[in-house]
């Protein structure tokens, strides 16, 4: 008769340091993360040689057709918003289609010297 113990089976690797690291990178992600709305309606900017990226600032969309939109409003109330957010003197982004008639596109610049924006940058794609 044997009295000796029975061997113990070797014991596995414990998991929990890989479950903290995982979870660690999980709330890394999410606090260094910047969520952004999708754009309102599908705009093709138009081709051009750009030397510079447009700086980060609001951005009014404009549509083909010379729908505006920005923050979840369109049209006037869009303009006001934008005037709101942006301040005096504020630079806009103008994410304008290519299909946009240059007469429509005055226009949109002219009402927003009007309300009192200083600049606005044209967000162009390189060819």
């Amino acid at each position: 008769m044997d009295l000796t113990d029975p061997p113990r089976r070797p014991r596995g690797e414990s998991i929990v340091p890989m479950i903290n690291v995982v979870f660690l990178l999980l709330i890394f992600f999410l606090m260094t993360s910047r969520l952004s709305q999708p754009d309102p309606f599908e705009v093709t900017p138009p081709d051009a040689a750009a030397e510079m990226q447009p700086d980060a600032g609001p951005v009014l969309f404009a549509s083909a057709g010379g729908r505006l939109h920005f923050d979840g409003a369109e049209g006037d109330a869009a303009l006001a918003r934008l005037t709101a957010a942006s301040g005096q003197g504020g630079t806009v982004q103008l994410r304008a289609d290519a299909a946009l008639e240059a007469k429509t596109l005055a226009r949109i610049l002219r009402r927003l010297a009007e309300s009192g924006l200083s600049s606005a940058e044209l967000v162009v794609q390189q060819p």
